[in-house]
This record gives structure tokens, C-alpha cells and sequence, in this order.
């Protein structure tokens, strides 16, 4: 097995991809509510900040903050995969692996991290989050798209409403 190591930044700022096992699967968005429940549960009781978030059909990003001298982010990760996983029923397909492991197949079994390191590295990885249901091509404009911290920081100023276009060129 190999010796996977995380850069660990208490109190840091992160982006991450999260991704299904199933590129194809539609199953974020058909089990939104209980994504949303998984999150709420897990910042409860493990407290972090959302800078920004998009949930796509098959994967997500966000970028999140953690509390000061804090540095446990994958548990924080770990606990809103199994959250979820408990609360759809099991109708994937499982490999033998899978199967004689007890894992359920849902989701990639690692996620991708980055450590935000200074503000234009955060200001590229929030806009990189709310601009990616555009860049996939669900939505023309980032206010299209129902799943997204978008709204939130549009109603704060910190976009404008038609920022996100299809033409790639911030408003």
C-alpha cells in the first residue's frame, strides 16, 4: 500500500475535487438533500467555513477553511462520503474487491487536495468552482446553476450577476 501524504495547514484554506467512482452517474444531484444533510451533519460536528462549493452530477469542488489549529480536513471528507453513502439506497454495481472489502461503490476512495497559499491563489481556485458548471457545459452563466456557494456570493457583491459566461471571460 502506498504512503499517500497530505500538506497539512492548521486553520488552512483548501480546495478539493471530490469525485464519484461512476464518472457517468448523475447521483450528487439526484441525492442533493442528502449530500446537503451529510454536509450540515459534519460541519456540526466537526465546524469548517465553506468558501465555496459546486456539486456537480459526478463529482464536486470546494474550497473550504478550516478553524484555527485545525488540520484534520480528510476526516472532515471522510465523514460527508459516509454520511451520504448511508443515506441512498445500494443499487451501484460493486466490484469482488468491493464486495468482499464491505465498501460500497460510490465514490473515488481518494479525493484531490490543494493548500490555498496566498489570495490570488484563492480568488483563481473560488472563481475555478463557480465557473465549473459552465466549463462542463450544463449552464451558460454560473447564476444557472442551482448547486453552487455562486448565489451566495453574488448576493454579497463579490460577483456580478452575469459573470460565469459561456465565453470564458469574467463579467
Amino acid at each position: 500500500m502506498s504512503n499517500y501524504r497530505r500538506y497539512r495547514v492548521r486553520g488552512g484554506t483548501f480546495f478539493f475535487t471530490i469525485n464519484l467512482l461512476e464518472r457517468r452517474s448523475d447521483l450528487l444531484v439526484r441525492h442533493i438533500d442528502a449530500l446537503r444533510e451529510a454536509l450540515r451533519l459534519t460541519r456540526r460536528e466537526r465546524p469548517f467555513h465553506i468558501d465555496g462549493w459546486v456539486v456537480l452530477p459526478d463529482h464536486m469542488h470546494c474550497v473550504i477553511t478550516l478553524p484555527e489549529g485545525d488540520d484534520d480536513f480528510s476526516n472532515r471528507i471522510k465523514a460527508i462520503k459516509i454520511r451520504f453513502v448511508r443515506a441512498i439506497p445500494p443499487t451501484e454495481r460493486r466490484s469482488p474487491t468491493r464486495v468482499s472489502r464491505g465498501e460500497r461503490a460510490i465514490w473515488q476512495r481518494r479525493f484531490w487536495e490543494h493548500a490555498i497559499r496566498n489570495d490570488i491563489d484563492y480568488a483563481r481556485h473560488v472563481d475555478y468552482v463557480h465557473f465549473n458548471p459552465v466549463k462542463h457545459g450544463y449552464v451558460t452563466f454560473a447564476r444557472d446553476w442551482p448547486y453552487s456557494t455562486f448565489h451566495r456570493a453574488a448576493r454579497a457583491g463579490l460577483y456580478v450577476p452575469d459573470w460565469g459566461a459561456d465565453d470564458r471571460k469574467p463579467a
